[in-house]
């Protein structure tokens, strides 16, 4: 269990996006030294928890709880088979394309060292946005790959650290509930009805999942 590479990007005029300057950084490319990591600050405010990453529509993406995204080379490698193209490295915008793992299979509060000193915490899976959908130029990709169910993960950072490509992934330590990453994707998305499982995670849930499952509950039940 490793990085494959450490992801980052810069912030590019597209004609795809709402965000108000008309500018993404979903387009992250291998970083060829170490990216220090870091807790970027709260949502709306913090981007990217990478050094030198951009997040430019700050109303959806980074801060605390999405600080860190990360996607399987080996999903990534199934969506080459699916698609008859390449897929590079930081292709969907991950920050940490990984191998040996099942991220999306990855339990909500589930932390892992990745080297010597970052510490992360899962949170949620990746929700595919407008941008996402221009950037992959695929017809009806978000539909596709809600379908799939293997978004990656969001992570927060628990203790900052310095990471490069190459450095082993160990999981440190794995919560007592059953809600993993997929389960939460699907539950906000495509199967609402999950929605009353996921108060399994507790507060290591992100916050707006867990608000929509606390809301689902009072509103239909458990």
């Amino acid at each position: 269990m490793k990085l494959l590479s450490v992801n980052l990007g810069r912030p590019t005029a597209v004609p795809y996006t709402d965000q108000p300057e008309g500018v993404t950084g979903i387009d992250k490319r291998p970083a060829d030294g170490p990216v220090r990591v870091a807790a970027p600050g709260a949502k709306g405010a913090g981007g990217s928890g990478l050094a030198g990453d951009a997040v430019c529509d700050t109303r959806h993406h980074g801060g605390e709880d999405q600080a860190v995204y990360a996607v399987a080379r080996e999903d990534l490698d199934a969506w080459e088979r699916e698609l008859g193209r390449p897929l590079p490295n930081g292709t969907f915008g991950e920050n940490l394309t990984t191998t040996g793992l099942d991220v999306s299979g990855t339990l909500i509060g589930e932390r892992w060292r990745v080297g010597p000193e970052l510490l992360l915490e899962a949170t949620s899976g990746r929700i595919p946005c407008r941008t996402f959908q221009g950037h992959m130029g695929e017809r009806q990709w978000m539909k596709r790959f809600m379908a799939k169910a293997a978004p990656g993960a969001y992570f927060r950072v628990v203790e900052p650290g310095e990471i490069r490509a190459g450095d082993p992934v160990r999981i440190v330590h794995r919560p007592d509930h059953e809600v993993t990453v997929a389960l939460q994707f699907k539950a906000v998305t495509i199967q609402r009805d999950l929605l009353p499982r996921l108060l399994a995670a507790g507060e290591a849930l992100h916050p707006e999942a867990l608000a929509q499952a606390q809301k689902y509950v009072r509103q239909y039940g458990a």
